[in-house]
């Protein structure tokens, strides 16, 4: 196996995915050794004349001003992460934890943040030998960076705190000495260029998108199912619609809703019907999918950019030989992308669960058994699944509040304004999860409904996610133990079955 070369600015999803989903491998490009190198040599110097630079010989927030003599800057940087590690709540999962120092290394790659070489090669062997921190996911207001939950990942390190070593959580040391690490002896500006950094907001971001791909695919796909079981006309998906209102998400989707449907006999049997146009939910999934496309777009551009900065301060420049303090390190661009798509995640639940309601009701559903049971009275059906899913879209519309319009000074007001950027991207993630399994549920009602129909004369790219559904989950015909499916369906979304079984047969889905 390969591994994956770091330089600082050329990570994306798909190196980010195989480094903390597969465990892929990482090497440092040999023009950052240099680049490091050359830009330590800048700190060194001004270690070594005294000169006053922020968080070298200074104190950190309101301290600043306070100017630390030569014989207590090493100190300093170890107190800066002992003070510092005071995060809450549960540890980030493992995946993102280790993203979180998969982009801390890249951000020191480039050489600005002025730390010595084994600062990035012990993260490359924490990464490469799965030590993993423990790091609580509050406690960041996000600017001065992710300082609390980083100052955790900083712990490890250093031999402190805890992590999480070939499935248990054990201290930091022992998890450093099992691996085979030695722990980190800090100098002169690397505590704070660990602690500076918008590193864990980004991951959990980047981590989100990996995610949200397959589930605005599974979108795609769970929405002609129902169009399908519905008996919908497929015209309101005709390219030429598309092409006098040309956003290019609503383009990938009629393309996408084409490609799905193609060759299906139970849409040829309606064309003809009296019925010119569907609800909504149907009706418009070009435009509401589509601009959800257009904003994961948008989102996706962003955060990479993020991925590949550094968002450290003070920044070393070696070619000038100076260090500007700046705010690289203030989340705002994060903070507003992850509200941003929270919006556009709660908008595909949102239509999922009207379409969820369609399905189920006898006044909408042309001609299926209301709440897709027979028997209806001594059966309750898929009744609940729509309570489940209208619970989930209200969630969401509590959770899609923006987090970015929030600010707390700090710092005795040194540090005034800030961006609650982590709480913006941890709150996408649950408003993610939310939607995916509002998602799971629609499809699994639109499975249900096409039993009523034939299933034989779907697409073919319906019918296999049809037979992968039935693979695992069988049709209902009494009352059961609907939580059981829900948690099949689930699980087949996640590991990209029904995606994988639409695909095998359409070509690629458009995301």
């Amino acid at each position: 196996m390969k591994a994956i070369i770091l330089d600082g600015f050329s990570i994306d999803l798909e190196k980010y995915s195989k480094i903390v989903f597969e465990d892929m491998k990482i090497v440092i490009d040999k023009t950052s050794v240099k680049n490091i190198e050359k830009c330590r040599k800048v700190i060194e110097d001004i270690v070594d004349h005294s000169y006053v630079k922020y968080g070298i010989n200074t104190g950190f927030g309101k301290f600043s001003n306070v100017v630390i003599d030569k014989k207590n800057t090493v100190t300093l940087q170890k107190n800066i992460i002992l003070s510092h590690a005071v995060g809450v709540g549960e540890p980030l999962s493992l995946e993102i934890a280790k993203g979180v120092m998969v982009l801390k290394l890249n951000s020191f790659l480039p050489g600005n943040s002025g730390v010595r070489l084994v600062v990035a090669e012990t993260l490359v062997q924490m990464i490469n030998k799965n030590v993993i921190p423990y790091i609580p996911e509050k406690g960041s207001v996000g600017a001065s960076g992710d300082l609390a939950p980083l100052a955790h990942m900083a712990l490890v390190m250093t031999g402190q705190g805890k992590a999480f070593y070939k499935g248990k959580l054990i201290s930091g040391k022992k998890a450093m000495q099992l691996a085979g690490i030695p722990a980190l002896e800090l100098q002169e500006k690397e505590g704070l260029a660990i602690l500076n950094g918008t590193q864990v907001m980004t991951a959990i971001a980047a981590v989100g998108l990996i995610r949200i791909e397959n589930i605005l695919k599974c979108a795609d796909i769970s929405g002609a199912m129902s169009l399908e079981a519905l008996m919908g006309t497929i015209s309101a998906f005709d390219l030429r619609v598309q092409s006098v209102r040309p956003h290019p998400g609503q383009k990938k989707t009629a393309m996408n809703f084409l490609s799905l449907l193609r060759g299906s006999k139970i849409i040829e049997s309606h064309k003809k019907c009296n019925k010119v146009q569907d609800a909504y939910s149907l009706r418009c999934i070009p435009q509401v999918h589509g601009a959800i496309k257009d904003t994961y777009a948008h989102v996706k551009t962003v955060v990479l950019t993020e991925m590949n900065s550094i968002t450290d301060n003070p920044l070393v420049f070696e070619k000038d030989q100076d260090v500007i303090s700046g705010g690289n390190f203030h989340g705002e661009p994060i903070a507003f992308v992850m509200d941003f798509m929270s919006i556009a995640l709660s908008e595909l639940a949102s239509i999922s669960e009207r379409r969820i309601e369609y399905m189920l009701d006898p006044a909408t559903n042309d001609g299926l058994p209301a709440f897709l049971v027979s028997k209806g009275g001594l059966n309750s059906g898929h009744m609940m699944t729509q309570v489940t899913a209208a619970s989930l879209v209200s969630e969401n519309k509590v959770l899609s509040h923006p987090a970015s319009v929030d600010s707390i000074p700090t710092s005795s007001n040194k540090e005034d304004h800030v961006s609650m950027g982590t709480h913006a991207a941890r709150k996408m993630l649950t408003i993610l999860e939310n939607t995916t399994n509002v998602i799971s549920i629609e499809l699994l009602c639109a499975a249900q409904a096409l039993d009523y129909r034939d299933p034989s004369q779907s697409a073919k790219a319906i019918k296999s996610v049809y037979d992968t559904i039935r693979k695992s989950i069988s049709f209902m015909k009494k009352d059961r133990l609907i939580h059981n499916d829900i948690v099949k369906l689930v699980k087949l979304v996640k590991e990209y079955k029904i995606v994988e079984a639409a695909e095998k047969v359409s070509k690629e889905l458009f995301y």
